[in-house]
């Protein structure tokens, strides 16, 4: 007796008004889920490079350097690892991605000089990629007019950050280091294996089949909406909201041990308490801009960082310098989901492209910003972060009213796919 063989995995109807099937579902709580734990490993150096500063006697730009990294990987690579989520499927890209990175970690936890954890970090940067490559998953699944609230609750994932900040301090001291099991700072990035490599399996058991299909496009006309001054200016916005919220959760721990002399442990938490609403409000941000439209839900956005960061500039005691970080991270989370929703609308169906090279800008901002705040630091004094994010902040909120404005007399709107 033979079978029928089974049907393929249908492509989902995006038309506006189409509910979200029981695959596009599957597929936001999948990638939502891996992604979370891949921005866990991607800024693990935050938490871990304080314990490797001890060990080998690193500098303030050593260390720094070490923290940032990963974050240079996972931002250059997002373009690429884009591109090929939209052409070969997301569902493919993120598996390989997944279990490149755990071979990764894996190295890295029994790695003892500098020079390897720096050639390793670059590895564990992979991580970083993930966002690009869900972005456009989710993309190829959930109706574009739908797209606000799916790809914020995706990019909730950036709350992985803070179990780092919560978890790795109480793991640096669970196993001791000289055990078979790599103890001590090595035992985060075992962990991390080990949860990469469940999160491949069930990636790959539970998540339906790629539908990408192969298409006539060359590769100049993949790459030819970044040729637009807009995209680049999404990028600019993504660095203050993405950027500075990566640059700030590989910032903070430092700052709290160093400036207020806060344990490690607790400097974690502190840190996980901006994490927080810097991530989990981005399905707030991404309702609102389905729901108001991105352009005002941008604009306030950038009203409440300013807000924030105004104080900032100046020395202040620990307690309102907790609220105020706060403020900034309420920001941050809504304006990273307004910014997607505006390359959704904007730019349909070419999320992993589009969305790849915002993602790249603002991951790069990640990367830099870390850098100027330790190299500022002595004109600027210790306050040189939030000066410098404060004058971004500023410089990027006229960029984009004067945009706006620009294009509402104009008359020109995006075009829903």
């Amino acid at each position: 007796m033979t079978h029928a063989p089974s049907a393929p995995t249908p492509a989902p109807d995006l038309t506006g008004n189409a509910p979200l099937t029981p695959d596009a579902r599957r597929v936001v709580t999948l990638a939502t889920l891996g992604f979370t734990l891949m921005f866990a490993v991607w800024l693990m150096f935050g938490i871990v490079g304080l314990p490797i500063r001890k060990e080998l006697g690193l500098t303030d730009a050593q260390f720094t350097l070490l923290t940032a990294i990963p974050v240079l990987t996972g931002s250059l690579l997002r373009l690429p690892a884009g591109i090929w989520a939209d052409r070969y499927g997301g569902k493919t890209v993120f598996l390989i991605t997944t279990l490149l990175t755990a071979a990764f970690a894996l190295a890295l936890s029994y790695a003892s000089s500098y020079t390897l954890l720096l050639t390793l970090a670059l590895g564990v940067g992979l991580a970083g990629v993930s966002f690009a490559v869900g972005n456009a998953w989710i993309a190829q699944w959930v109706p574009t007019a739908r797209q606000g609230l799916a790809l914020g609750t995706f990019g909730a994932g950036n709350a992985g950050a803070s179990l780092t900040k919560l978890l790795a301090p109480l793991i640096i001291t669970l196993v001791p280091a000289g055990l078979l099991i790599p103890g001590g700072w090595h035992f985060v990035p075992f962990v991390f294996t080990l949860l990469l490599l469940v999160c491949a399996a069930i990636t790959y058991r539970l998540a339906p089949a790629d539908h990408a299909q192969p298409s006539g496009r060359t590769l100049s006309d993949w790459l030819r909406p970044l040729a637009r001054a807009q995209v680049w200016r999404f990028g600019l916005y993504y660095v203050v909201f993405f950027g500075a919220y990566v640059a700030y959760s590989l910032f903070l721990p430092k700052y709290y041990v160093d400036h207020y002399g806060i344990p490690l442990a607790q400097a974690g938490l502190l840190t996980a308490l901006f994490i927080f609403p810097a991530s989990l409000l981005r399905p707030v941000g991404g309702y609102l801009s389905d729901r108001f439209g991105p352009r005002a839900v941008t604009v306030a956005s950038f009203a409440v960082m300013l807000l924030g960061l105004t104080p900032l500039t100046r020395d202040l005691p620990l307690t309102p310098f907790l609220l105020l970080t706060t403020v900034v991270g309420l920001g941050m989370g809504v304006g990273k989901a307004s910014t997607y929703t505006l390359v959704a609308q904007w730019y349909p169906g070419q999320m992993g492209t589009v969305g790849g090279l915002v993602g790249l800008l603002g991951g790069l901002g990640g990367f830099i910003l870390p850098l100027m705040f330790t190299a500022l630091k002595t004109s600027l004094g210790p306050q040189a972060a939030f000066i410098i994010l404060l004058t971004l902040t500023a410089a990027s909120t006229a960029v984009f009213v004067s945009s706006m404005l620009r294009l509402k007399a104009a008359g020109q709107q995006p075009t829903f796919a």
